[in-house]
């Protein structure tokens, strides 16, 4: 686990360099793909999501919350990522929806700098993190 400090303009620029970005996101949709069929089905995001655990805690606290309701969740995110409705996402969908909660994310967080905990080096907020440093020392 580390600690990173990032706001929504490291976000934005990460997001706005579209190799760094393509490159990370078809790096996570790959590792999802458990099947190597080249597209996710539900119990594919269904597996990465329940790996994270955002929907079974509250500010790293357990909660108990019904399984119908986690399952009612985890159908509204994949209908969110599937665009086509055609039952599967593909990588052009993965990477579309991705950089729609990214944008989102840094609007949230405007310019005001937050620290964050990761556990995964290949989070996608780590990643933003390591590319305006990478950026900060080029420029010097």
């Amino acid at each position: 686990m580390g600690v990173i400090i990032i706001d929504g303009p490291t976000v934005q620029a990460f997001v706005n360099d579209d190799i760094q970005f393509r490159t990370a996101v078809d790096k996570q949709f790959v590792l999802l793909d458990t099947n190597n069929d080249g597209v996710l089905s539900r119990s594919e995001m269904r597996k990465a999501f329940e790996t994270t655990r955002f929907l079974e805690t509250d500010f790293g606290v357990d909660k108990a919350t019904p399984p119908e309701e986690v399952t009612l969740l985890y159908e509204s995110i994949f209908r969110s990522f599937d665009e086509d409705n055609n039952g599967t996402v593909d990588i052009d969908e993965f990477r579309s929806e991705v950089k729609k909660i990214m944008l989102a994310v840094a609007d949230g967080l405007g310019s005001s700098p937050i620290q964050m905990a990761v556990e995964d080096e290949n989070s996608f907020f780590k990643l933003a993190a390591d590319h305006e440093a990478a950026r900060i020392a080029n420029s010097s």
